[in-house]
């Protein structure tokens, strides 16, 4: 089992990343486990707590069940992802995604180097970089079609959180990748470099 782990700040182009390497993968070959699944439930707090959460922070993360969910896939052990809402910002309590292990399995989200027992179950790590405007513009498109935030909802929580926070976490953890990908998610030729690495990677493994 190969596991690689592909961060990057909110807006960057992480997505269209894992979905270049998973459209370039057979489909049973590889499985996709997003940080964003992991954020810790909220469900015990009003509403309006809930939307002052700080997700930028490593501390909004489960990373305990995210350790212990990569744990089990390693072991050959099917696992049930949790189902996590931006819209209500709470885990469901009813409903979770069935995850069987495959030979791939791509860790997607901003954190997910900024925990060292995390980071050391990582084969390869990518860190997928781009330009604060470009990430921003990506954000305010996001936020407002899936999340029904406004412009201005978008713009507080940046300058609150996401911009603070990626100074302070996600940007220093860039120092941790193996491959950084400039431009973001349309840079083909770090693409293409990320794939070689990938397919080297998947032979050295296959020839233990």
């Amino acid at each position: 089992m190969l596991i690689i782990g592909i961060a990057g700040g909110t807006g960057s182009g992480k997505t269209t990343v894992v979905q270049k390497i998973t459209g370039l993968l057979k489909k049973e070959e590889v499985v996709v486990i997003p940080q964003d699944s992991y954020y810790k439930d909220n469900s015990h707090l009003s509403m309006e707590e809930r939307q002052e959460q700080n997700f930028d922070h490593p501390d909004s993360v489960d990373f305990d069940l995210l350790i212990r969910h990569l744990t089990e896939l390693k072991q050959g052990r099917s696992i049930e992802q949790p189902v996590y809402s931006y819209i209500t910002c709470s885990r469901s309590r009813t409903e979770t995604v069935h995850v069987d292990p495959a030979h791939i399995i791509i860790v997607e989200g901003i954190l997910i180097f900024t925990c060292p027992e995390l980071r050391n179950m990582l084969d390869i790590r990518v860190f997928v970089d781009a330009d604060a405007d470009d990430r921003l513009s990506r954000v305010i498109s996001r936020d407002i079609v899936e999340r029904g935030k406004s412009v201005e909802k978008v713009l507080s929580r940046y300058e609150k959180t996401v911009k603070p926070m990626h100074l302070q976490f996600i940007e220093p953890s860039k120092r941790y990748a193996d491959i950084i990908v400039p431009q973001g998610g349309h840079n083909r030729v770090a693409v293409d470099i990320l794939m070689a690495a990938i397919e080297k990677a998947l032979e050295k493994e296959k020839g233990k």
